[in-house]
């Protein structure tokens, strides 16, 4: 069988590049060669692996918004309160203006053009590594203690009676904004 697969292999190289005529000179020696029916022959040889293309390495394209463009958009971003592309690009025109006559920005002309015209997409993919840094890592801050677990009676849904007094229902939730450490500041 792999003697049939490099002949296969071999032949289509021939077979691809042939002209018709030739080609049925080429399947019927490789019908000979293998005791194929020319049919079987024609797929074998139309899937066979050809030579595989080099693949050239692109140059990457110059990028358009720099550093000089980030620097602002982030600031924008921050002070908007992180919102997604999609919702910053329709106002950006509009908070540049803003924010450039409060003394806040002070952009070049060509800076500006370039941070007005930026589509929501755009936005999004310059300021992915900015938003994975705000991401809560983990589902939440409190974690299970085996001091206590041991104590506690657990019960099922069938042991709840809220209405003897002094029933109580308790939620721990942590309202330190993904940071266990207590500083509000990022």
């Amino acid at each position: 069988m792999s003697q049939r697969k490099a002949v296969t292999k071999a032949t289509a190289i021939r077979y691809r590049s042939a002209s018709k005529k030739d080609n049925t000179v080429i399947l019927a020696e490789l019908c000979e060669l293998t005791g194929w029916h020319r049919d079987h022959a024609r797929k074998a040889l139309r899937l066979a692996p050809g030579p595989k293309p080099v693949a050239r390495k692109r140059k990457p394209r110059p990028p358009v918004y720099g550093e000089d463009v980030l620097v602002p958009l982030r600031k924008i971003w921050a002070v908007l309160d992180a919102p997604t592309g999609k919702r910053l690009a329709p106002f950006l025109p509009e908070i540049v203006a803003v924010l450039e006559r409060a003394g806040e920005l002070d952009l070049e002309p060509g800076v500006r053009a370039k941070l007005v015209s930026m589509s929501a997409a755009t936005i999004d993919r310059r300021l992915a590594p900015d938003r994975k840094k705000m991401q809560l890592k983990g589902r939440s801050g409190t974690k299970p203690g085996s001091l206590l677990k041991s104590q506690i009676p657990i019960r099922t849904w069938a042991d709840w009676n809220e209405n003897t007094p002094g029933f109580v229902e308790i939620d721990l939730v942590g309202h330190e904004g993904g940071n266990p450490s207590g500083d509000a500041t990022p």
